[in-house]
């Protein structure tokens, strides 16, 4: 197979005698072939602005120029209706001076149809690359990056992982039974360290077409895709539309006046009565013109919502330090969805977590659905939509009769489940609302959805404390697993929960994204092996690996009706069934002993007599009552 990648600053042949200088041109090269045979060309360069771009490239017509306020960027409206793999020479001309630039245009290695996404058959296991593995040591410090240093002892700097040591852990993947990776951005954050505070999340990007070389190169990420694939392995890439890093070169040469949301505020004589504020990402100056967002995510869905209140969401900055892209302009989407193409196109993803989805303009990123729909019609998209209430989260999934926009994604984050799962872990289920009543009439809502298997439900990330806070309650994560990866959802699992890690929130995010034991060198013990792991956490391991393997292609899990009981004396109980086929997840929400009542589930259990607990290869009598143990699960199949 031929290596499709290109260097970031692509192959550009200039003549000897150049006076037009072009410093960059984004996409860096693309394909044809594609359904939307447009094609936007972002040419960066010292007083492009006014240059003459032609070409002769057969099959390719040059449609407009869209000369912006900057005197450094040029955009070239190309139609690739009939034009077939090879180099396209770019002619540029600014009076007198030209220039000439080859740019390639590439064969697709799949068709669109081809590019399967993950599904409710997937398990999902998200990782943050700083956190979980270094495979190499000689990109711990990059030169010419912005001042930064990697120091493990402090939980907001960077610690040093990267995608080689994400690579060379394939093998636990799949011996742990996920079976797709989602991990935050990758994409270059080229932001200076403020104090002990970095950008070693990802979120702050500063150059959307190249991967961040202290976590690797472009051409590592295409091998780590290619080598997940012939383990059976998916690959979710993280993205941000909403915003973009400080330090993107936009910033500091905006293309036009309205590139971002509420730009004024850097205006010169703004700065110059700025005031210190304290950032996640440490502290920024801004003044009265800053707008901040209010992280409230109900007026894009509110049908009485107040134009401030919608503004202060949608164009508010997330921090003073990620500039706020403006959707609404559309030379910014396209530019936006085209990178979400190319890198489909370019390493292979099988996915993508939209991050911040609904702050972003919900009518240019139904757009961009569409258009990747259009492509991809087997592809699957999850928006990150941080809102507990079911109702305000379905408006957000594709095809939604309850929301003003059809947004066409597809998937949407249970933060709903995570919320009343967080409660419930600490209670009592009682005869109404507490414990396990909380999943139930959660789940109650699930006919506001149009696709409730295209939900995806989680325990914890990033962004939350992780499930077990700061202890080790494996009882109460196992009732809650069973659950998570038996209902009709796509499960997530957060990094480490296999491992029984803890942390939480309320010093620093840092506390919740650790290092993975023997992840990094000098490691005292290594999690990824048994021999490294303690009693307890080879114990959670196994366990949980058991209950994934049993899921791997179990149609009554991903394709069977599912039928939910009203907590019954503390016993919660949900089916799935499937071609005569029956699934039990069977959770006592008592810390005390308790009894499955089987006259209660006569119509899922039927005639039938036994069943085999998946999790411990007990068999239990169906016809019966039986004993159920403090805080018991059972995951029963029959």
């Amino acid at each position: 197979m031929k290596k499709i990648l290109t260097a970031l600053l692509l192959s550009i042949t200039l003549t000897m005698n150049a006076a037009v200088k072009i410093d960059r041109i984004e996409p860096t090269d693309w394909y044809v072939g594609m359904k939307d045979a447009s094609l936007q060309l972002m040419v960066y360069g010292k007083d492009i602005k006014n240059a003459d771009v032609t070409t002769d490239y057969p099959g390719v017509r040059i449609d407009r120029l869209v000369r912006l306020d900057s005197p450094n960027y040029l955009l070239v409206y190309l139609d690739l209706s009939g034009a077939q793999p090879g180099t396209m020479t770019l002619n540029f001309a600014n009076g007198k001076q030209k220039t000439k630039v080859n740019y390639q245009l590439k064969a697709r290695e799949k068709k669109g149809y081809e590019r399967m996404g993950f599904s409710n058959a997937d398990v999902l296991y998200m990782l943050m690359p700083d956190r979980f593995a270094s495979g190499r040591t000689d990109n711990d410090q990059i030169k010419g990056m912005n001042a930064y240093k990697n120091d493990r002892s402090q939980p907001s700097l960077r610690h040093g992982g990267d995608l080689e040591g994400i690579r060379q852990h394939l093998d636990y993947f799949k011996e742990l039974g996920v079976t797709a990776l989602w991990f935050t951005p990758v994409l270059e954050n080229n932001s200076p360290d403020h104090g002990t505070q970095s950008t070693y999340h990802g979120y702050a990007t500063t150059n959307y077409y190249k991967v961040d070389p202290r976590f690797g190169s472009n051409q590592e990420y295409r091998r780590l895709c290619d080598e997940a694939h012939e383990k059976g392995l998916k690959i979710v890439m993280d993205m941000i539309f909403n915003h973009s890093g400080f330090e993107h070169p936009w910033v500091s040469d905006m293309p036009s006046s309205d590139w971002f949301n509420t730009p004024e505020w850097l205006l010169p004589e703004n700065q110059a009565r700025a005031v210190e504020l304290k950032t996640m990402d440490g502290a920024a100056k801004v003044n009265d013109k800053y707008l901040q967002t209010s992280y409230k995510l109900t007026p894009v869905v509110d049908p009485y919502a107040s134009k401030v209140d919608l503004r202060e969401t949608t164009d508010g900055w997330f921090v003073p330090t990620m500039p706020d892209l403006n959707q609404r302009n559309p030379h910014v989407i396209k530019y936006l969805i085209q990178n979400s193409i190319w890198w489909i196109e370019t390493v292979g993803i099988d996915g993508i977590r939209m991050d911040t989805y609904p702050y972003a303009d919900a009518e240019a990123m139904a757009q961009w659905m569409k258009v990747i729909a259009e492509e991809y019609p087997n592809f699957n998209t999850v928006g990150e939509t941080w809102v507990t209430e079911p109702a305000y989260t379905a408006a957000w999934q594709k095809d939604s009769k309850i929301a003003k926009t059809n947004s066409y994604l597809p998937t949407v984050m249970d933060f709903a489940f995570y919320d009343r799962m967080s409660q419930a872990k600490h209670e009592e289920t009682d005869d109404w609302w507490k414990g396990f009543n909380r999943i139930y009439n959660s789940f109650v809502y699930d006919y506001l959805y149009p696709k409730p298997s295209s939900v995806m439900a989680f325990l914890d990330n990033h962004d939350t404390d992780r499930f077990l806070g700061n202890g080790k309650d494996s009882t109460a994560l196992k009732q809650a697993l069973a659950l998570l990866l038996t209902v009709n959802r796509i499960p997530q699992l957060y990094y480490g929960t296999e491992i029984l890690m803890n942390g939480t929130k309320e010093v620093t995010d840092g506390n919740v994204r650790k290092d993975f034991p023997g992840g990094f060198p000098g490691d005292s013990r290594n999690a990824f092996t048994a021999e490294g792991r303690t009693k307890a956490e080879n114990a959670m391991f196994e366990w949980l690996s058991r209950l994934l393997h049993w899921r791997l292609g179990n149609e009554v899990i991903t394709k069977g009706s599912q039928t939910q009981f009203i907590p019954y004396k503390g016993v919660y109980v949900i089916a799935r069934q499937y071609k005569g086929k029956t699934v039990l997840t069977v959770l006592n929400g008592k810390r005390s002993a308790n009894t499955f009542d089987v006259a209660r589930y006569a119509e899922v259990i039927g005639s039938n007599t036994q069943a085999r607990d998946v999790l411990t290869g007990q068999t239990f009598a169906i016809d019966k009552d039986f004993s159920l143990s403090p805080r018991a699960v059972l995951v029963l199949e029959f």
